[in-house]
């Protein structure tokens, strides 16, 4: 029996150049990197030299905090670069793959005998760790804690993201595996989310609490959906785990193959023909952008949606985390006295000279452009029209932006993600950075709270 969510709040954002439905194996890409930004907080320790030979799941380098947590490679080949920055940290690592790929062989685990312990061992030893991330602070989980509960989000609402429902056609057993397994590691649900009216793989899965969302978005993100299942206090974490990612434990539970594999939606207007590709992570996105074609020259790639993806280029590679890259034109023409006429090709919230709320099924063609600048906060009420949880965005903001402890905890800062923010973002009147605002406030809390 599921337990429904129906979210009111929020804003659909429909944009042309969704993928369809059919699927193609992307080109091999030549180099394969993995970037470190996409693991927040951790501090790169290597386990292997510029010029190693590599095996697709070995080890390339652990946690400095957590030395047993440790990061593979997803593919075979040689480690031609590490690229460093500011006071030599690690921004990258780059692998020349190999033609024919070489995996590291792990021992089969029978999750249905294996302990807790036992599972959490074999997962940070084979690399598939990272993917279990925690709430709060939005970080890789600690192996060291026991959550509450752990979710999964198969909902999506995000503009222009894969359709989970279509790419976890035929991975049951995997799924299933990732599941069981991570159902011992904590003594409360596992808690997955899919939609009200579609029939998904994930519905079908034993050893879970079964929720049907309805709503526009953010009811998709997972944050939302904790806030209604069952809120963070302060002194609780949860786990949370993508899809796309259980697939990837649950095949190394099963084979003892580390296959970093992954299906995504390349979309967006500047696609001629937006579609689903297999591939890798740490992929170069040229390997499958130009075979799709593009229909500017003046176009902006996104690793990952257009409300919380960060901006690549076509030589750019897929992110750890990433199952989307959008193309959309870039942003840089102006209009003049834009602001003062009424506007028929854009989205808005509000109906000041804005008509797209007359048109509620229409798909906009939109760029990069901001339409505004940066300025102070406008108290406009917008937020909150958007924003469902019970938590006051305006407020959180500035208490992140004063930094403001005691007001962090008290607003619900435990409870979010910068992720959870991508919309209010999306409609600011004020041009300000939301995501970042909160990504620099959760810092200061754990690093000073912990």
């Amino acid at each position: 029996m599921s337990k429904d969510i129906r979210i009111k709040k929020g804003l659909n954002i429909k944009l042309v150049g969704e993928a369809e439905r059919s699927t193609s194996k992307a080109v091999l890409s030549n180099v394969y990197a993995i970037n470190l930004q996409d693991f927040h907080g951790i501090t790169p320790k290597m386990l292997v030299k510029q010029g190693a030979e590599v095996k697709a799941g070995e080890a390339l380098f652990y946690n400095k905090e957590k030395e047993d947590m440790l990061f593979v490679s997803p593919v075979s080949g040689e480690l031609v670069e590490i690229e460093r920055g500011a006071r030599r940290r690690i921004l990258s690592l780059k692998i020349l793959a190999d033609k024919e790929q070489n995996y590291l062989e792990h021992a089969k685990l029978d999750v249905d005998k294996a302990s807790a312990t036992e599972i959490k061992t074999y997962l940070l030893k084979s690399g598939t760790w990272p993917f279990i991330k925690q709430r709060p602070y939005d970080v890789i989980a600690d192996p060291n804690t026991t959550p509450k509960a752990i979710f999964v989000s198969g909902y999506v609402t995000a503009p222009l993201n894969a359709d989970l429902d279509y790419v976890l056609q035929g991975k049951e057993n995997e799924l299933q595996a990732a599941i069981t397994a991570l159902g011992k590691l904590t003594p409360g649900k596992v808690h997955v989310s899919v939609g009200k009216s579609v029939d998904s793989p994930l519905a079908r899965l034993n050893g879970i609490e079964l929720h049907k969302v309805s709503g526009p978005h953010p009811a998709g993100l997972i944050g939302t959906q904790i806030n209604k299942i069952d809120p963070i206090n302060k002194g609780e974490l949860v786990w949370t785990v993508s899809p796309q990612d259980l697939i990837i434990i649950g095949e190394l539970l099963l084979t003892g193959k580390f296959n970093a594999e992954r299906t995504i939606a390349l979309v967006g207007s500047s696609v001629k023909t937006p579609k689903y590709y297999t591939t890798k992570i740490g992929t170069e996105i040229s390997a499958f952008l130009y075979a799709s074609g593009v229909n500017t020259e003046n176009f902006r790639v996104i690793n990952g949606d257009v409300l919380t993806g960060s901006k690549s280029s076509p030589e750019g590679h897929l992110g750890f985390y990433n199952n989307t890259v959008t193309a959309i034109p870039e942003g840089d023409d102006y209009e003049f006295f834009g602001w003062s006429k009424p506007i028929f090709n854009k989205i808005s919230n509000t109906r000041a000279l804005t008509f797209s709320w007359m048109q509620p099924n229409k798909k906009y063609d939109l760029t990069t452009n901001t339409n505004g600048e940066h300025r102070a906060f406008v108290l406009t009420g917008q937020y909150e029209q958007v924003f469902p949880l019970d938590i006051f965005p305006m407020q959180l903001l500035k208490a992140c932006m004063v930094k403001d402890l005691d007001e962090m905890e008290q607003l619900g800062l435990y409870e979010v993600a910068p992720e959870d923010f991508s919309l209010t973002e999306f409609i600011c009147v004020s041009k300000q950075p939301h995501q970042q605002i909160i990504r620099e406030g959760l810092d200061l809390l754990q690093k000073e709270i912990g």
